[in-house]
């Protein structure tokens, strides 16, 4: 493992060779994109807007509905009843301490 090794880092400097060990320098050169040229568009000219036909009124059409009558519904169920209150609870009472 010296100058002469072709794998280790120092054998690719020595050699002036790269590879998976020693990897090239990357150049970070932004690109030069060509400038677009935007052609000036000319002023388009407003349409005229058509006029609109006038609307011939249609003759409305009544639609009848069949009323059933209505058979004695079902008695509704009573409102839910609202749970009592539950008594306050006693304070608590400190349990006597055990003697050895």
């Amino acid at each position: 493992m010296g100058k002469g090794d072709k794998k280790s880092r120092r054998g690719k400097i020595i050699l002036g060779t790269f590879g998976v060990r020693r990897l090239r320098k990357k150049s970070y050169k932004p690109e030069v994109k060509p400038v677009k040229v935007t052609a000036e568009k000319e002023a388009k000219e407003k349409k005229v807007i058509k006029e609109k036909k006038e609307v011939v009124a249609v003759a409305e059409v009544t639609e009848t509905k069949v009323v059933k009558e209505k058979t004695a519904a079902a008695p509704k169920a009573p409102k839910a009843i609202k749970k009592e209150v539950k008594a306050e609870k006693a304070e608590k009472v400190a349990k006597p301490k055990k003697e050895k």
